[in-house]
């Protein structure tokens, strides 16, 4: 197939890439690099199935040639991002999308939506299945981010009911892996830089909060297991493995060897304001239907992880 990635030079798009050319396919990735990165693609350099083309979705989308799919995971999903360019995010989940979708009709594409486990809010459900409609604050600080998605998934139905579009909505629960922005803001990165630095993991208010974390490489495994099925539903794609963020926080400082103890704050930004306490996928609908669930331990995840942080902290030393 030959299949156009938007947001390919971001942590999930360029584990994405890899896959899809590793199964043969050509891949057009497509980025603005406001949040992604070349330094991610740069092994693809010389790839003859791969080709880049740097461009923002909001605007409209020219590619030459037929498509067989269009995987739109382009977004601004970290809080640092989204709190600090809301308009950039609800543009890139609104215009974006339909951009995307605009171009797999014209091409008779496969359409599939990097949606988030953010458009069930703060759930009242737990743990959460597809069938649960959310609680999501639409005029808080997160709701840029929670409604461009939700608006995304409507959009990309109606042009499934409207124009007979084949679409795939997949709803992403936390990931982690090599890759991701050091400065990210989300838990993985900031408590492994934290752990790696020697300084105290920051743990919001008493760390009872809960998430869910899965490796990437299993993501990306549902994600093209995803893509060739026939579930035009929305599925869920995470670790049924819940944790409290302090035992989470606990188990990354075994891992690093790290003497850093753990610090408890309150955030005085809107970081935390809507804020999940609990967030656990119910991923029965993608056992069943795709055959998919999650293979790699949280703690080999993490020492995987872990080590490519610790690489790209000493680059940055030399380079200082």
């Amino acid at each position: 197939m030959r299949i156009l990635v938007t947001g390919a030079a971001g942590f999930i798009g360029s584990h994405l890439c890899d896959r899809l050319l590793a199964e043969g396919h050509e891949v057009v990735g497509m980025d603005n690099l406001i949040t992604g990165s070349t330094s991610n693609i740069e092994h693809l350099a010389g790839n003859e199935g791969f080709r880049f083309i740097k461009h923002d979705v909001t605007e409209y989308i020219y590619l030459e040639g037929h498509l067989d799919a269009v995987l739109h995971l382009a977004s601004l999903p970290s809080p640092v991002d989204y709190l600090q360019q809301p308009i950039k995010t609800l543009k890139v989940g609104a215009l974006g999308t339909h951009k995307a979708l605009g171009l797999a009709r014209a091409k008779g594409a496969r359409f599939l939506l990097a949606s988030t486990s953010e458009v069930y809010g703060d759930p009242q459900v737990h743990p959460q299945a597809e069938g649960y409609w959310g609680n999501v604050n639409p005029v808080g600080p997160r709701g840029v981010y929670d409604e461009s998605k939700r608006f995304a998934e409507a959009l990309t139905m109606a042009y499934r009911r409207t124009h007979g579009l084949e679409t795939r909505i997949a709803r992403i629960f936390n990931t982690y892996g090599p890759r991701m922005r050091l400065d990210d803001g989300r838990v993985v990165p900031n408590f492994v830089s934290q752990a790696l630095r020697g300084q105290p993991l920051t743990v919001y208010d008493d760390g009872t909060r809960t998430r869910s974390f899965c490796y990437v490489s299993d993501l990306v495994e549902g994600l093209y297991r995803l893509l060739l099925s026939d579930v035009a539903d929305p599925v869920n794609l995470g670790n049924p493995q819940e944790m409290r963020i302090i035992d989470f926080a606990r188990l990354i400082l075994q891992l690093s060897g790290s003497c850093s103890e753990i610090e408890f704050v309150r955030p005085k930004d809107e970081r935390t304001a809507d804020d999940p306490n609990r967030r656990c996928p119910d991923i029965t609908r993608a056992r069943t239907l795709l055959g998919w669930q999650p293979v790699v331990p949280v703690e080999e995840g993490l020492r995987l992880t872990i080590e490519w942080f610790r690489e790209r902290m000493a680059e940055q030393q030399v380079r200082a």
